[in-house]
């Protein structure tokens, strides 16, 4: 079922086609093909590039250039706060705001299943085009397939994403020093939750909706604010903060201390991971990023961070030190420590 919370889609509504599901057909590269295409990408993605309907398009960078690709296999592929279409823009953008870069260009390609609704793959297009105007970035080339039905799980969606390296940035794990503090920019484990509760069926008297949303706005800021004293940015989504983590000490041949009681966990989520049996440090995020940045401004940073929406929960969690190379340690709330390890396994699969 749509997600109601996407109420724009209703100013803008279908067209008219001759069925009312993909067929393979559609996927044909003919007639039908074209009249999906044409009702539905082109109607909606108008720019010169992608209105050229060409196999690809020519780019002029002006400098230097960060890229990213990814694929998005979410599942189900509606849930609260979103759907796959607004999380394959946000999490494509946010890579490429990981590697201190503004977006500029996306492709986007398709994989559907035979029997997929018209009215779900609209109202992903709906979202796509809506989280893509919201981040400031052009769909300029992409792809449609179709497979047969139970062979893609209604729809698949890859995209690759081109931005413009942000000259005053210098993000790199080679710049990660001891005492250099480590910030979450929101409360964590929110999308991964909604997923879960959404696939099982679950109800809480609060609802939990994804955080899936663009991060490049605060991080553009963060670097021409501060520069190179912002050292290293991921984006905690499948593993959660711990792997994150883990996998940065292990780069840069650090350890790092976090304090349990500086973690922003809202209690609705804390509550759900209570119940189910699962750690919020390993949970997917999808509009939240790890920053390590340089010790003495870290105060001003998450202050800086709290102006901008889905930042307002900005948090020093921890410190980077070389007491335990390659190890996440945490200090519990009555003093103990504990390591945080690596996610063994998949906690929660088909989350992005």
């Amino acid at each position: 079922m749509a997600n109601p919370t996407f109420t724009y889609s209703l100013n803008c509504p279908m067209p008219e086609l001759d069925f009312d599901a993909i067929t393979l057909g559609h996927g044909s590269g003919g007639l039908l093909t074209n009249r999906l295409l044409d009702s539905g990408v082109f109607s909606l993605f108008k720019n010169e590039k992608l209105q050229q309907r060409h196999d690809g398009v020519i780019l002029k960078p002006k400098g230097p250039i960060a890229f990213t690709t990814d694929s998005y296999v979410v599942s189900p592929i509606f849930f609260p706060g979103g759907n796959i279409g607004d999380l394959a823009i946000n999490g494509t953008v946010n890579d490429l705001a990981m590697c201190g870069a503004k977006p500029r260009y996306l492709s986007l390609s398709f994989i559907l299943e035979e029997g997929l609704p018209l009215a779900e793959f609209w109202e992903i297009l709906l979202t796509i085009e809506h989280a893509a105007k919201k981040a400031r970035i052009e769909v300029v080339t992409g792809d449609t397939k179709v497979v047969d039905r139970g062979k893609g799980d209604k729809i698949f969606i890859n995209t690759t994403g081109i931005g413009d390296v942000l000259p005053q940035g210098k993000i790199n794990i080679k710049r990660v020093e001891v005492g250099d503090a480590i910030l979450v920019s929101h409360s964590i484990a929110h999308h991964g939750m909604a997923i879960m509760l959404e696939r099982e069926g679950l109800k809480f008297e609060a609802p939990i909706f994804s955080d899936s949303r663009p991060v490049h706005v605060a991080v553009e800021h963060l670097i021409e604010q501060f520069g190179k004293d912002i050292k290293l940015l991921r984006d905690p989504t499948r593993g959660g903060v711990a792997t994150v983590l883990n996998e940065i000490c292990a780069q840069a041949n650090l350890g790092a201390e976090l304090h349990q009681n500086a973690l922003p966990i809202d209690a609705v989520v804390a509550s759900a991971c209570e119940i189910l049996g699962i750690d919020p440090l390993y949970v997917a995020n999808e509009g939240v990023f790890i920053a390590i940045v340089k010790n003495s401004i870290a105060a001003e940073v998450v202050s800086h961070l709290a102006k901008f929406p889905g930042c307002e929960r900005a948090t020093i969690i921890g410190h980077m030190t070389n007491e335990h190379p390659k190890k996440v340690l945490m200090e519990s709330g009555i003093g103990g420590r504990r390591v945080i390890n690596m996610l063994a396994g998949e906690q929660l699969p088909r989350i992005c």
